[in-house]
């Protein structure tokens, strides 16, 4: 009963801390991962968490400028840990996908 309980407060916790963590990233990507950055990049509700992983890694370590906007993601990224990023990632690849009126 005891490992059960410890799962569920672990989940909890992830789960409130990857919110935390989007919220930073709510600014240009929307509340809901609804929004094109900046007018400019693709909307990531939903993105497979590979690949969130893959491009956030790239764009922290300054390998990554797609759309003219590695500048900005790495000043965002700098104090995210890899625990953190792949927290995002999972956060990002579960929001529910929903039709989005501009």
């Amino acid at each position: 009963m005891k490992k059960i309980l410890l799962i569920i407060l672990t989940t909890i916790v992830v789960l409130a801390n990857s919110e935390e963590l989007y919220k930073n990233c709510a600014g240009c990507h929307g509340e809901n991962g609804e929004l094109s950055a900046l007018g400019q990049s693709k909307i990531i509700v939903g993105q497979d968490k590979n690949l969130s992983i893959k491009q956030l890694t790239a764009y922290k370590n300054g390998e990554l400028n797609k759309y003219g906007l590695g500048n900005i993601m790495q000043l965002q990224l700098m104090a995210l840990s890899k625990n953190n990023i792949q927290e995002l990632a999972e956060y990002i690849s579960k929001m529910p996908v929903k039709s989005f009126s501009n």
